[in-house]
């Protein structure tokens, strides 16, 4: 995998969809942090990987979105989708969700 790559899989239902993104080294990991156990779960992050450039545009389209990972979370950020203090850190790496209200 690519350092440069990003791992999504969207999940679509009834109710919308969520896309979930990952940086793709993270895939296939579980992360420890007291209590938490958290694995960045090929099932849920990963059905290809894209470019951050492509990852950009799939944010654009994004309702909601499940992201984990420096790169990952740092274009949502710097997209302004995210604020800092909004970012948990598991075992040193950045989690967030968003949700789109519309």
């Amino acid at each position: 995998m690519s350092e440069t790559s990003i791992a999504i899989k969207i999940h679509e239902n009834e109710l919308g969809s969520v896309l979930a993104a990952a940086d793709a080294e993270l895939i296939g990991k579980t992360l420890k942090q007291g209590k938490i156990h958290f694995v960045v779960s090929p099932a849920f992050y990963h059905k290809e990987l894209i470019s951050l450039n492509e990852f950009e545009k799939q944010l654009d389209e994004a309702t909601n979105a499940n992201l984990i990972g420096e790169k990952t979370v740092g274009v949502a950020h710097k997209k302004g989708l995210i604020e800092l203090s909004k970012i948990i850190r598991i075992e040193g790496v950045p989690h967030a969700q968003v949700y789109k209200l519309i």
